[in-house]
């Protein structure tokens, strides 16, 4: 069977173009690069190079399989570089839950940074509603999460603030309150309010701070979404998923008379005691709570 050293001299001879040039690279006697690509001829059975000429010269079954014999080089590197990562307690993957409404922007650095700090490591992102972040970090699905901030959390979580959701009141350009230059709490009393069900049902049990009497749960922040582009009602929604709504003029952002700056929602890192985090979802902890508060409101405002 092939060894990786006669792949390596097969591929540096092809790029260098020549034995001699292949063994300065390897640090080996051109006997041994002529002799480690001869026994992969022979494994093979097909002629690589045309030897015929002072410089060898890729044949055509040489021009074919040259991509294959990269690829097995590349493998190679990644198994041992994967495997050394493992050894020094790196995970091989991490899955980190973002709740639905929280914009992933303010996280690109971040995310950049971690492709290159741990190249090895498969990432996972995945976008579950608030009801399920509990159960997929207790039973180990995802090891991280993002939400935005609870009252309380269930028994053995752990928290930490790390920056902010922009929630903003819209409403179809047709409805009517719309038309108003400042919407009062009277004028919100008039029409139904469409509401994402974000919170798990355990820890709903004080009354909710509705400004309608009027009032229809959505499953999620997309679907009370969707339900205001039909005009069913007018909402309070993440700014993340609705911008490109605003920018077209399908959604139009209600002026409140009594809210004079943005609201605001805490947006927090959740793990769990019961499962403790490896080197790079620890990393990825790390980087989250040293974000500037700033980069939350400029990642949105990109949007």
């Amino acid at each position: 069977m092939p060894n990786m050293e006669n792949f390596r001299a097969f591929v540096l001879a092809a790029e260098l173009g020549s034995f001699s040039a292949a063994a300065r690279q390897m640090g080996k006697a051109q006997s041994a690069v002529s002799t480690a690509i001869a026994n992969l001829e022979i494994d093979a059975d097909v002629k690589l190079f045309d030897r015929s000429s002072r410089n060898p010269v890729l044949t055509e079954a040489g021009e074919a399989l040259l991509p294959n014999a990269k690829g097995i080089l590349l493998g190679n590197q990644e198994f041992l570089a994967r495997a050394t990562s493992m050894s020094q307690g790196v995970e091989g993957q991490l899955c980190v839950a973002i709740e639905q409404g929280i914009s992933i922007k303010p996280l690109l650095d971040l995310l950049q940074d971690f492709g290159t700090a741990f190249a090895h490591v498969s990432l996972e992102i995945i976008a579950p509603d608030p009801t399920d972040m509990a159960v997929l970090l207790k039973q180990g699905r995802a090891e991280l999460g993002l939400m935005i901030e609870q009252e309380s959390y269930p028994t053995g979580f752990q928290f930490r603030g790390v920056g902010y959701s922009r929630t903003v009141p819209v409403a179809t350009r047709d409805h009517p309150l719309t038309r108003l230059a400042q919407v009062r709490h009277a004028n919100l009393r008039e029409f139904r309010e469409l509401v994402p069900q974000n919170r798990p049902t355990a820890q709903a049990g004080r009354p909710r701070h509705n400004k309608s009497p009027s009032v229809w749960y959505a499953e999620n922040p997309m679907l009370a979404l969707e339900l205001v582009a039909q005009g069913f009602g007018w909402a309070e929604l993440p700014y993340s998923i609705i911008a490109d709504r605003l920018r077209t003029g399908e959604l139009v952002q209600l002026n409140y008379a009594f809210q004079q700056s943005d609201i605001l929602q805490g947006v927090d890192a959740v793990w769990t005691e019961q499962r403790a985090l490896g080197v790079a979802g620890q990393w990825m902890l790390n980087r989250l709570l040293e974000l500037p508060q700033d980069v939350w409101r400029e990642g949105e405002q990109a949007n």
